[in-house]
């Protein structure tokens, strides 16, 4: 989802700021998809963290630099193959997860180039979706899912079932789940599902028991 390119706009944004508690002081934090930069800029002044970021829109990069934030022209993985193994604390994915064309490569290199991954998305099961799917039969548009069928960007949607199930086949520990209902209010986990228009999973490998 485009993150915004213009410098102006000083409104904060709930999900950003849920996320941001996640990071912990002076982090190294890479943003994938970072749009005008506005969330690393925050954790720069705000935690002291040390950030880049990667963006593949021109404008949203010329937003960037207009910050003082370094990022990266281009696609997001190719951006994290320049990165050793554990070169940041935190990897931040945020609404951009079902605009990839590979996510499980996406994250398997998230957690490759970070310790811990923060990843957010749209609920493709909130309830809202599911209504106009049945009483309407069309693809549904939401302020979260804002596309028509025929120009989205998003080619792989999933609910918060989907990628629970994921991070079980892909052996990856949950450490934290934040749920948002839109517009801008946080629930808690009962029926998350159902209830959540915005998903935040922190994530990390599961440590080896062998």
């Amino acid at each position: 989802m485009d993150r915004g390119t213009g410098v102006a706009a000083t409104k904060r944004r709930l999900d950003y700021e849920l996320i941001e508690a996640l990071v912990p002081d002076g982090a190294r934090v890479l943003d994938l998809g970072c749009g005008d930069g506005q969330l690393l800029a925050d954790l720069a002044e705000g935690k002291g963290c040390r950030g880049r970021g990667i963006e593949i829109n021109e404008q949203a990069v010329l937003a960037c630099v207009r910050r003082g934030v370094a990022v990266y022209h281009g696609d997001m993985l190719e951006g994290m193959g320049f990165y050793g193994d554990r070169a940041f604390d935190v990897v931040i994915l945020s609404q951009t997860l079902q605009q990839t064309g590979d996510p499980v490569r996406v994250i398997d290199e998230m957690l490759r180039v970070g310790e811990t991954a923060i990843i957010s998305f749209p609920n493709f099961g909130y309830w809202r979706v599911r209504l106009q799917l049945l009483t309407m039969g069309r693809m549904p548009r939401t302020s979260l899912l804002p596309y028509a069928w025929h120009n989205t960007p998003n080619v792989h949607l999933c609910t918060v079932a989907d990628f629970r199930t994921l991070c079980e086949l892909q052996r990856l520990e949950r450490v934290r789940e934040i749920f948002l209902a839109p517009p801008s209010r946080q629930i808690g986990g009962f029926q998350a599902n159902w209830r959540a228009g915005l998903a935040i999973f922190q994530i990390r490998r599961r440590a080896s028991t062998e």
